[in-house]
């Protein structure tokens, strides 16, 4: 399980720097990485650790809303965290546009992955 410090926010970018089928990891401050989803001008972020082996999910295929994991195949909607594969998920998190910039949002329902669910 990742911890992150509560209520911040981070920039990771414009929104015209991320294609729509992209996907890209962004580091935080405390050396964890998130990931964020570009779907079809919608964008998501989420951990970017597999919870099978811990393989980087930006270095997956995003098809879509589903993100599979390249190393061994887990699928994960990126809207929800939901595993596809097994009953498991990965960690969520809040994106907004302003001003053409993107910024992820990490709250107090975001230091553990199973909060909330």
């Amino acid at each position: 399980m990742q911890s992150f410090d509560t209520g911040q926010t981070f920039v990771v970018g414009r929104i015209q720097d991320l294609r729509p089928g992209d996907c890209v990891s962004y580091e935080l401050p405390d050396g964890n990485e998130l990931a964020l989803y570009n779907v079809d001008g919608e964008f998501y972020a989420s951990e970017n650790s597999c919870p099978h082996r811990g393989a980087p999910l930006t270095e997956g295929v995003l098809c879509g809303h589903i993100v599979e994991c390249g190393l061994h195949g887990w699928q994960f909607d990126v809207r929800t965290g939901e595993c596809l594969t097994v009953p498991d998920r990965i960690k969520t998190y809040r994106v907004t546009i302003e001003d053409q910039l993107v910024v992820i949002h990490l709250t107090a329902d975001d230091t553990d992955k199973k909060s909330g669910f």
